[in-house]
């Protein structure tokens, strides 16, 4: 086999055999080729061959005897797994309609805005940190306020330190890519329509996003798609990461576009998702589109999710870990407590643990039931818990923001966005976020049906 340029390293290796083991695949058979290979120099291209056939040789591996879970990832597949569910029609139109979807553009781009300055930071570094400044629990953006004695004690690095001075200096929502992702949903659908492929968003990606604001899954589907390999194998060749959080956060706009529709929204979602993302990695974002989809029907967060989940395969490890902390609120647990228990079970200086859809969706799921609707207790909640801090404060804002609308939205969350946000997506560079709101309600209205 001729080597494809995609570099295959000792931690691409090691999250392989994790992920691997999460997907109850048989790794007894390969185990001691993986071991053996990540001594070798990957850098020579016999070992960098080698090591790409093994990612796909792994590939075919069985699944172990009795394996609990049924994960397709295609769609068809998926729709047979689902549970019944029937969502209630929501009546919104106009100004109603656009107030809610404004709200959940602005609660997306508050909520990054809370996690991105902390985005990286330990729980043991931040939470000593909240508790000397006497922001313990989070209620509002991070203060840099402090002295450089707290900042070491603390063990927060100078670039750390300026970084949480963006919601206070920024004067709008600066580049991130969990913004970025919602604005490129907006930019296919107005190009391609609801009709758009897999293939179509591959192509978006290759001519309109820089190679360099891509991370983890959606940088190797990206460099496999160069390479001419294309959706869906761009998804799984070489890809430790195929179900990290990436396609979860590029979730939001298929919710705001097919609003009172939670299959077509998840639908959009898979037809994204599919050309970076498997199994759970998928689910994440469909997850999330139908929870948008469905927001402006329910009452209750509990509801929301449920919707969501009705959109997954009922016997997938995302359904069960989230039907876990629904059961937990229910069994009277503190947001505290579901907190430490997240971190009991997930670790957060395993990359595999703290960027994995899962751990992370857990978080969302904490951040909306024990939010209650509140904007800013949801979000605060969602960003404590640590792990990947901008993109679970900005799917829960945006949940929130969709459930309750953008005149119901506290002023002094949204106040430092200055009704504005920047991007990485060609035309798209600096946007007003009232006028992205209206835009969406446009290619609703024109994709409707």
């Amino acid at each position: 086999m001729n080597a494809i340029p995609v570099f295959v390293g000792r931690a691409e290796l090691e999250c392989e055999l994790e992920q691997l083991r999460d997907e109850g695949k048989d790794v007894k058979r390969l185990k001691a080729d993986f071991k053996r290979l990540m001594r070798r120099d990957l850098t020579k291209p016999a070992a960098q061959v080698a090591a790409q056939e093994l990612m796909l040789a792994a590939q075919g591996l069985p699944t172990i005897k009795g394996y609990p879970h049924i994960e397709p990832s295609d769609l068809p597949g998926i729709r047979k797994q689902r549970p019944r569910f029937r969502l209630p029609k929501p009546t919104l139109r106009g100004k109603a309609l656009l107030d809610r979807l404004h709200g959940a553009w602005l609660g997306r781009c508050a909520g990054c805005l809370l996690g991105k300055p902390v985005e990286g930071i330990r729980s043991n570094q931040l939470w000593p940190y909240l508790r000397a400044t006497g922001q313990y629990p989070l209620a509002f953006y991070i203060s840099p306020k402090a002295s450089k004695k707290v900042f070491a004690k603390c063990n927060i690095p100078e670039n750390r330190q300026r970084r949480l001075r963006i919601p206070f200096e920024a004067g709008c929502m600066p580049e991130d890519d969990d913004t970025n992702y919602t604005v490129t949903g907006l930019a296919i659908l107005k190009q391609r329509g609801r009709d758009f492929t897999p293939a179509h968003v591959g192509d978006f990606w290759l001519r309109n996003i820089p190679y360099h604001h891509v991370c983890t899954a959606e940088k190797i589907a990206y460099r496999n798609m160069v390479a001419g390999i294309l959706p869906p194998l761009s998804a799984t060749f070489c890809n430790p990461y195929r179900e990290w959080i990436g396609a979860q956060i590029r979730a939001d706009f298929f919710g705001y576009v097919a609003v009172g529709k939670p299959a077509v929204a998840a639908e959009f979602a898979w037809r994204d998702a599919s050309i970076s993302h498997v199994k759970n990695g998928i689910y994440g974002e469909m997850w999330v589109a139908a929870m948008l989809a469905a927001a402006p029907a329910l009452d209750s967060p509990a509801g929301v999710i449920r919707a969501g989940l009705a959109q997954v395969p009922k016997r997938s490890r995302l359904t069960q870990h989230v039907r876990r902390v629904m059961e937990c609120r229910k069994a009277g647990m503190t947001a505290g407590e579901m907190e430490a228990d997240i971190h009991a079970r997930w670790d957060e200086d395993n990359r595999h643990h703290w960027c994995h859809t899962i751990s992370n969706a857990e978080i969302v799921a904490t951040g909306l039931l024990w939010g209650e609707a509140d904007f800013g207790r949801s979000v605060a909640i969602a960003v404590q818990a640590c792990f990947d801090t901008d993109c679970n404060g900005a799917t829960v804002g945006s949940v929130v923001g969709m459930m309750l609308g953008a005149r119901k939205l506290p002023k002094r969350w949204v106040a430092p966005l200055n009704d504005t946000l920047q991007t990485g997506v060609a035309g798209y560079h600096t946007v007003k976020i009232s006028g992205l709101a209206e835009e969406t309600l446009e290619l609703y209205k024109k994709n409707a049906r």
